[in-house]
């Protein structure tokens, strides 16, 4: 699985013209799932993601976690992140989970931000979306659970 955490002043999901999702100040991610991923490396993802301490304390330092801050979340389906730019100029999603893998994995991702005390708002898995951030920095991280198993 992938993710991409961007810290956000304020972000939104909007489809067919209707805001289905808002956050205030929190993480916006974007979440990328592989056929071969597993519930363990879901629930791993999520621990990691929703723990990163990338919220300025007093001290201007990158220390303070989501919790900390009161922040909240919006996750949003995105198998672009599986994209293969190898050859030529048009990506391959052929490296992206179909749906029979991908939405339970993606239930289960928002299940354990739930689970973690954040109510997550978010997109539809599937439908076409525009999702419309404010990014706070920037900051933005990149998590594949590759690098994190």
């Amino acid at each position: 699985m992938r993710a991409v955490v961007t810290r956000v002043k304020s972000a939104s999901v909007t489809i067919a013209g209707e805001v289905v999702g808002a956050i205030g100040r929190g993480f916006l991610i974007l979440l990328g799932v592989a056929p071969e991923d597993t519930p363990a490396q879901c629930k791993k993802l999520a621990e990691k993601a929703l723990g990163l301490r990338i919220f300025r304390d007093e001290n201007d330092k990158m220390n303070l976690d989501l919790q900390a801050v009161g922040g909240q979340v919006l996750v949003v389906s995105q198998f672009t992140l599986f994209a293969d730019c190898k050859k030529g100029k048009r990506p391959s999603f052929i490296g992206a989970a179909g749906p029979d893998v991908a939405v339970p994995l993606y239930e289960m991702f928002l299940d354990e931000c739930r689970a973690r005390g954040f109510a997550p708002e978010h997109g539809e898995f599937g439908a076409e979306m525009l999702v419309a951030s404010e990014n706070d920095g920037p900051v933005t991280i990149i998590l594949d659970t590759d690098e994190l198993m």
